[in-house]
Order: C-alpha cells, then structure tokens, then sequence
C-alpha cells in the first residue's frame, strides 16, 4: 500500500472534523473545542497535505478561511478577500515566523509590536462620502453576510465620520465585534434568570447577538 493511501482516511477525518468545528463556530457560534485543539486539528492536517500534495484538494479547510453564509442573511461579495490570521503556539513556531519575515525582507530592520488579542467576530464596515452604509460578516474570507441592521445597534460605530474621512469616496474599516466580560457575565446572569440557555464565552455571546434575525 502507498503512503498516500495510508494517509488519505486520516486526511479525509481531519477535513470532516474541522469542517464541522467551523459550522459550529462560524454559523451555529457554540464551539465544542478549544481553540488550541482545533489549530492542533488544522496543523495536523497541513502537514499530512505538505507531505502528500497529491492528496490536496481545492475545497480542504486549508484552502480557505472558515466561516459561511446562513441563510438568514443576505450575502455580500467583499471586494477585497478578508482573511483570517494564523497563529502561534510553540517558541519552534514563533521562530519560524521570524525567519519568513526575515527571508521576505531580508537585511531589513524591523519592530514588534505585541497587544492582547480581542476574541471576537470580524466584520467590515463600509462607509461612502463618510456616511456608514453597510456592515457584513468575514463569512468565507470572499463572501459575508449583510449584518447592517444588527451593527446600527451599536452606539459605538459613528453613522458619519468627520474630516479628513468624510471626503473618501468609499472607505471599509475592519474590525472585531466583541463583549466585555462584564457584560457577558450580566448577560447569562439574565438568561439564566428568564430560563433560557446561557453563551459558553463572550465571544460566543458577540456572535449571536451579531447575526441574530430580529436585531
């Protein structure tokens, strides 16, 4: 037997696992694993692929940023792909990180600059002649979901933006959605008061009252 169809069952479980750990993430927003296991998951999975490039495919998870559109939402086509971040868990992977950096620029100089990470769900928000017109999700990294009516709650996204802003024809901001943890612990208190099911973490809780259908 060959090593590509040794590895292809075990490829084969890793792209089922990771594609329903993102449906639960991305749509339904109640994860059953951490973090760390799902990227263990994924660097499982990129490696078995490196190893065996016949075995790639173009829909693998390792091909696309995770995330979908439900059907509640409109879709909105972003114009620039959105993507996600990767991440690093060991000194080996950090380091390797500096020696692309290093092979990408090399002789340049270059500083770090490090901020805690906010845990919450991408969006982006379009102004144009500085007035705010539409919000949407990450979604797949090339189509999102049109979340406007859900982000005009939000009193700290301006409607206009002042000069020298204003005077851009169209402007997209990206950012993360995310809720304090005060407010997330009065939140379940709440939930937990009227019976009704608690978030698991603040992030969870952002998501769902981002992409609920009746803002």
């Amino acid at each position: 037997m060959s090593a590509d169809a040794d590895a292809a069952p075990r490829i084969a479980a890793l792209r089922e696992q990771i594609r329903r750990h993102d449906h639960l993430y991305y749509v339904e927003a109640r994860p059953e694993v951490s973090d760390a296991e799902y990227d263990a998951l994924m660097r499982e999975l990129r490696a078995l692929e490196a190893r065996h490039p016949d075995l790639v495919t173009a829909d693998s998870p390792t091909r696309r940023v995770a995330g979908q559109v439900a059907a509640a939402f409109v879709p909105v086509e972003h114009k620039v792909a959105m993507l996600s971040l990767d991440n690093a868990t060991t000194h080996d992977q950090l380091r390797e990180f500096e020696a692309r950096l290093r092979r990408a620029l090399p002789g340049a100089a270059f500083d770090y600059v490090c901020e805690p990470k906010i845990d919450g769900l991408g969006v982006a928000l379009l102004y144009q002649d500085g007035r705010f017109v539409r919000a949407a999700t990450r979604g797949d990294g090339r189509v999102g979901e049109d979340i406007t009516r859900n982000l005009l709650t939000i009193r700290s996204i301006p409607r206009t933006l002042g000069a020298p802003l204003a005077a851009a024809r169209e402007l997209e901001v990206r950012g993360e959605v995310f809720m304090p943890r005060q407010q997330f612990h009065e939140l379940n208190r709440q939930l937990e008061e009227d019976g009704e099911p608690t978030f698991a973490n603040p992030r969870n809780a952002a998501a769902g009252a981002v992409r609920q259908k009746d803002p």
